[in-house]
């Protein structure tokens, strides 16, 4: 188990409830995270609530949700500063499908990597952490984890063979802020409930050589 009540906001928004075992957040509108790539606008506004590790890690949470409108938005945050971070959420397109994807930004400029979905009520992510190298991944029953997309912050440094050892290799930055998120990027607002959470040491195996 991971407590957020002793976890530092981005953005704090208005309505929010934190307890030891949970996080909700209630978006408010026009909020959003992306960095320049194709659509020009630099969006930085989005309420997170974050804690820190030095060290490699496993984190896995179930988040509940009812969007709104489109582009509404909730998961797993890395925020190291405004233009190195990372997202993973579902986000809400029509009636018909949604966008399981993951935001990586590095050096101020964002990507965006997607699967239309069926629009579900909940969805676990597990995020691990092996240096400067993550993996994120997702579930629809907390049991059945599929791999989304393994992925390099450049803030963090080089990847080394050290990535095998329980501790990260001494990089530019060691350590990574980390949690969650929730954000409505037009004029809508939601609320999003984390819940299962759980802080382990990282469940990701080293890649054999």
């Amino acid at each position: 188990m991971v407590d957020f009540t002793k976890g530092q906001w981005i953005f704090e928004p208005q309505q929010h409830a934190v307890t030891p075992t949970s996080v909700s957040i209630t978006t408010e509108p026009e909020t959003d995270f992306w960095q320049r790539s194709y659509y020009g606008f630099r969006n930085d506004n989005a309420p997170a609530l974050q804690i820190e590790s030095e060290d490699n890690f496993t984190f896995t949470t179930k988040v509940s949700f009812s969007y709104k409108a489109q582009f509404d938005q909730c998961g797993l945050i890395i925020y190291l500063d405004n233009e190195n971070w990372f997202k993973a959420s579902i986000e809400y397109e029509n009636e018909e499908y949604s966008r399981l994807g993951s935001v990586v930004t590095n050096l101020g400029y964002s990507d965006w990597a997607t699967s239309d979905i069926p629009l579900p009520e909940a969805i676990w992510y597990r995020l691990s952490r092996r240096g400067p190298d993550f993996l994120i991944e997702s579930s629809f029953d907390g049991v059945n984890f599929k791999q989304m997309r393994i992925f390099h912050l450049h803030k963090l440094g080089e990847t080394t063979e050290a990535m095998g050892k329980c501790n990260p290799p001494q990089t530019a930055l060691n350590t990574v802020k980390f949690g969650v998120y929730a954000c409505s990027p037009l004029k809508s607002s939601f609320t999003a409930t984390f819940s299962d959470m759980q802080l382990e040491p990282c469940k990701w195996l080293a890649h054999a050589v």
